[in-house]
């Protein structure tokens, strides 16, 4: 049976859906009113899909919920709110969420939301298992971009950028974003040409054009250096 996890605030509500859900054949624990709750249940109960509420108690702490939900358990979720200004839409996209559902919803909206959330997500795992994002070469990357795999070539990238669960490729003439971890690429990269700067950025030494005591500049874009690696940057660099 599929378990849905509810994240609300408002006991009514939380409790009218739960009710819902399980009429639709869905199994539902104890819904959350808070961050900290929910933490709880999402490890507890192990969802297949959580919904959540943006706004907890006044505050947008549902966006949290998302983040930790995406950087920790990889799971489909969908937004409930009743807001639907530019403003909140905008936060909650940032966030990738599987849908977003306004309030008042009808029970034909969240069955539709919910069926359609798991299909696509098992969907893409499905595919990610039979056909990776990217694949290497000795010169090369092929990476993913819609129904194609394009060829990227080593010295072609620049820098590497990662948030969260994605790192975006950047070359002069376009931007790849993949479903990875930054380290996953680091061990297939020839460290003589490519070296972690920032915890969030990787560069092509061959592109950097100045360095200074913060950042560095690549082809033509200001990516920052920390401060622990900036002395092996500036020796591979034969600077000093």
């Amino acid at each position: 049976m599929i378990k849905i996890g509810i994240v609300e605030d408002e006991a009514i509500i939380a409790d009218d859906l739960a009710a819902l859900l399980e009429e639709m054949g869905y199994l539902c624990p104890e819904p959350a009113a808070n961050y900290e709750s929910a933490v709880a249940m999402l490890h507890s109960f192990d969802p297949d899909l959580i919904l959540v509420d943006i706004n907890l108690s006044g505050r947008p702490d549902g966006l949290r919920v998302a983040k930790y939900i995406t950087e920790k358990l990889n799971k489909p979720f969908i937004f409930l709110t009743a807001n639907s200004d530019p403003e909140t839409v905008i936060s909650a996209r940032e966030s990738r969420p599987s849908a977003y559902l306004v309030k008042p919803f009808q029970k034909a909206d969240i069955y539709t939301a919910i069926e359609i959330a798991l299909y696509n997500f098992q969907n893409e795992h499905k595919l990610q298992r039979e056909m990776p994002s990217s694949k290497l070469v000795t010169d090369a990357l092929f990476v993913r971009d819609g129904d194609y795999f394009n060829k990227v070539r080593f010295e072609d990238i620049v820098y590497l950028s990662s948030e969260h669960v994605y790192v975006t490729i950047h070359t002069q003439q376009k931007k790849y974003l993949v479903r990875t971890t930054m380290q996953e690429y680091l061990d297939n990269f020839d460290p003589a040409l490519f070296m972690k700067v920032h915890r969030s950025y990787v560069v092509n030494l061959k592109w950097i054009e100045r360095i200074n005591t913060q950042t560095i500049t690549a082809g033509g874009v200001d990516i920052p250096v920390s401060r622990p690696l900036r002395d092996e940057l500036l020796r591979r660099l034969r600077i000093g």
